[in-house]
């Protein structure tokens, strides 16, 4: 009888951003650094990250920071990409550079760069990691990631407690992982400004892309789509041939990049800074159950100076 295969050692990669923007509009005002400004942004995800961190005891883990805030690849293509939405203002700017600060000092890869998103970056990592043998667990809530989803990769809906492989995706979104770029790109996505094509929503889409396959084949055999079973496909086939060009410009912002630069290779979690770390917490006036969190979670001792 074969022994069982070993299973892959898991690469943790998480979607930073989702959760220092989820702590910046969730945690009440009322703490702050060393010079006046807020943090409670800061607090949220360090809360986040050393529940992540004590629960999961991780022994390889990058954590994916969005820098490419209107510099993106993207925006080149379109320059309307993510036009939408407002600039993050400087006190919360500053907080992203501590919560990245803090990453570095707990001896955690970080991943950062201003022509590729988070999400790109999280790709890449993974793509790199299969390679050498790991599997992916993408911690973020966010549909676009379940792209990258393959074997036995899970993405890890920290918050609601959900997780899921690529077996999973189509339950939750109506189409396979595989098909998530294409999916975006017939129906638009409004949080990144993405129009989409006329006339097909999430429905639509997905009897499309069941029937077809693939956003290619679907282009390539449009003068089917007016035959099937569906209301309106006469009319959808005469958007599709309109809007191809626009449809194909949509799956090129809704893929997710698994070429980003990326000199590190290896995420093993290395170990702490202990000055950094202990700097941090003075700095940010963390109080003694999060200097104790932090001090269990990366063995230095943090209490070097009063706790605030």
């Amino acid at each position: 009888m074969n022994a069982p295969l070993p299973v892959a050692a898991p690469l943790y990669l998480v979607d930073a951003s989702l959760y220092v923007f989820r702590a910046w509009h969730s945690m009440p005002n009322e703490f702050h650094d060393g010079e006046g400004w807020p943090t409670n942004a800061v607090h949220g995800f360090a809360r986040f990250l050393l529940e992540l961190l004590e629960r999961e005891r991780p022994r390889h883990i990058a954590i994916a920071f969005d820098e490419a805030l209107d510099s993106c690849f993207r925006n080149t293509l379109y320059p309307a990409y993510k036009a939408n939405r407002d600039a993050a203002p400087e006190e919360l700017r500053r907080q992203f550079a501590h919560c990245k600060a803090l990453c570095s000092a707990l001896g955690l890869a970080v991943l950062a760069h201003q022509d590729y998103e988070a999400d790109d970056l999280i790709g890449t990592a993974l793509h790199h990691a299969r390679a050498a043998g790991h599997r992916g667990v993408i911690v973020s809530a966010d549909k676009d990631l379940s792209q990258l989803l393959a074997g036995l990769d899970e993405q890890w809906d920290y918050a609601r407690g959900q997780r899921w492989t690529m077996g999973g995706v189509k339950a939750r979104h109506g189409v396979e992982a595989h098909q998530i770029a294409d999916y975006l790109a017939l129906t638009g996505d409004a949080v990144d400004n993405i129009p989409g094509v006329p006339g097909v929503g999430s429905k639509t889409a997905a009897i499309l892309l069941a029937h077809f396959g693939s956003l290619d084949a679907l282009l390539a055999r449009v003068d089917e789509v007016q035959f099937l079973r569906f209301r309106g496909a006469a009319t959808v086939a005469t958007k599709l041939r309109a809007n191809k060009d626009q449809a194909l410009l949509w799956r090129q912002l809704t893929t997710i990049a698994l070429d980003a630069p990326m000199d590190q290779r290896d995420f093993t979690r290395g170990a702490a800074d202990a000055t950094a770390l202990v700097s941090l917490c003075d700095n940010l006036r963390f109080g003694p159950l999060t200097r104790r969190r932090l001090q269990e979670a990366s063995g230095v001792q943090t209490t070097a100076t009063v706790a605030g």
